[in-house]
């Protein structure tokens, strides 16, 4: 086995069909055909099922590209490591975070980073947390920005902070009008006012999700967004109400004289902001640093938000 063909076939799998793989891979879809009947043909086995749409692997399949992730792993700490051993400030890192987490932390990092690391690259994954979450699992990034608990025990979590959901409303809303703001809620008191909606997959909508699930109410929802700020924006339009992190206020001072805010109860799930990374891989310098900006990048915040 070569990187080449390890490499080639952890995109099979990612992509679940060969033709989308070989697209991706830019490569025919006969040559990488063949690929697969040459490895299956070294291995005495097939490795993927015939004529599964998506495609699936056998037990020997699962096997095969569970060792391929482990050795590419082992091939890219051993580099990292011969990095930090001759002193070279030269590298890459993956960064995933979700678009709205960059908007916090983007600003700050960049500046910093790019002065003590100024030849190390930073490719940035704009996603929302689980997609960010499974691709440091994947080995697809290095280092993710993640709202939500520990799914995996592969991953190291290093918890950030704690973040308080919130009731954002516009304050021409019946709901505004007759409770003070500030005052703690339930989302059932809100039940009968229009919501703006993060899309699924955003850790805001699975906590709505789960209060209107227990609460069994059925809100009007008027549109699914994937920005926090156009959601915000559009319950001020639309006098309507949404879920968001108290944190995420700070990017639109403008819509606070507009809007009323109301700490929300009963919330079963936290909403904690993690980074994570594999536990088994190993950290330049670099990283390690970056991971100490992003740190400070929110103790800076916390400490303007306190003052």
């Amino acid at each position: 086995m070569n990187d080449r063909q390890l490499e080639y076939m952890l995109a099979i799998v990612k992509e679940g069909n060969i033709s989308h793989a070989a697209d991706k891979l830019r490569v025919s879809q006969p040559s990488l055909s063949q690929m697969i009947k040459q490895i299956e043909n070294n291995l005495g086995t097939q490795i993927f099922k015939r004529y599964s749409n998506p495609i699936e692997m056998t037990y020997a399949g699962q096997q095969y590209i569970s060792a391929a992730k482990k050795i590419l792993m082992i091939q890219k700490n051993l580099h990292n490591e011969i990095h930090d051993i001759n002193n070279e400030v030269c590298g890459v890192v993956r960064l995933g975070m979700p678009i709205q987490r960059g908007l916090e932390l983007i600003s700050y990092l960049l500046p910093k980073f790019y002065k003590k690391y100024p030849h190390v690259t930073l490719k940035l994954e704009e996603n929302g947390s689980a997609a960010i979450e499974e691709m440091v699992l994947n080995g697809e990034i290095d280092i993710g920005c993640v709202t939500t608990y520990p799914h995996y025990e592969e991953l190291d979590y290093r918890l950030v902070e704690n973040e308080e959901m919130i009731l954002f409303a516009d304050k021409d809303t019946d709901f505004a009008k007759s409770i003070p703001a500030e005052t703690p809620i339930t989302l059932a008191q809100a039940q009968y006012e229009s919501f703006i909606a993060l899309k699924k997959g955003h850790s805001s909508r699975t906590i709505q999700d789960q209060l209107i699930m227990n609460y069994n109410i059925h809100p009007r929802i008027l549109i699914e967004t994937s920005s926090i700020e156009i959601a915000k924006r559009a319950a001020i339009a639309c006098h309507a109400v949404m879920l968001c992190p108290r944190n995420y206020l700070n990017t639109t001072p403008d819509l606070l004289n507009q809007a009323r805010i109301y700490p929300i109860l009963d919330i079963q799930t936290k909403r904690e902001f993690f980074i994570c990374h594999r536990k088994d891989l190993y950290l330049p310098k670099y990283m390690r640093d970056l991971i100490e900006i992003l740190l400070q990048a929110k103790r800076v915040e916390k400490g303007a938000d306190d003052k």
